[in-house]
């Protein structure tokens, strides 16, 4: 009969076995931890690149849509003073065509005015006589006549 038989406690041998396997198992555990992190920190990876890239085209949408208002923006400024200048054109045309008008006129005036002091002799009684004097200036605006008494 051997002497393990009359051993009271547990084998060495099964209690060195089962703390291989604890350990084991702790290691087992430890690295399938280590993997879940590694695998976490992945996925969180990817998915933070993931929104990163829809950020990143967001923006680039956005930044095409900026300078598609802007350009329309700046097409209405642009015809706006395209309009006002035109108007102010016309405006410069109007009031040039008037003063030419209005000077057409004046002159005129003042040719018929010259035209009527210009007649025969005959014609005006009253240039032949001392008893009036006529005088007349030519102002820009209009005609002037001085007509004088100098002996009743």
């Amino acid at each position: 009969m051997g002497g393990k038989c009359c051993k009271s406690g547990p084998d060495k041998d099964a209690l060195e076995t089962e703390k291989l396997k604890r350990l084991c198992q702790k290691r087992h555990r430890a690295r399938i931890k280590a993997a879940e992190k590694i695998q976490a920190w992945w996925r969180g990876t990817l998915v933070r690149r993931t929104l990163l890239v829809a950020a990143l085209r967001a923006w680039m949408i956005q930044l095409w849509w900026r300078t598609l208002l802007w350009r329309r923006v700046l097409k209405q400024r642009q015809d706006l003073l395209k309009i006002y200048v035109i108007q102010e054109e016309a405006a410069v045309k109007l009031q040039s065509w008037v003063r030419m008008w209005q000077c057409h006129r004046r002159y005129c005036r003042i040719c018929n005015a010259v035209c009527i002091l210009q007649a025969p002799k005959s014609y005006f009684a009253f240039q032949t006589s001392d008893i009036l004097q006529a005088q007349y200036e030519v102002t820009p605006n209009q005609l002037e006549f001085h007509i004088e008494i100098l002996s009743v």
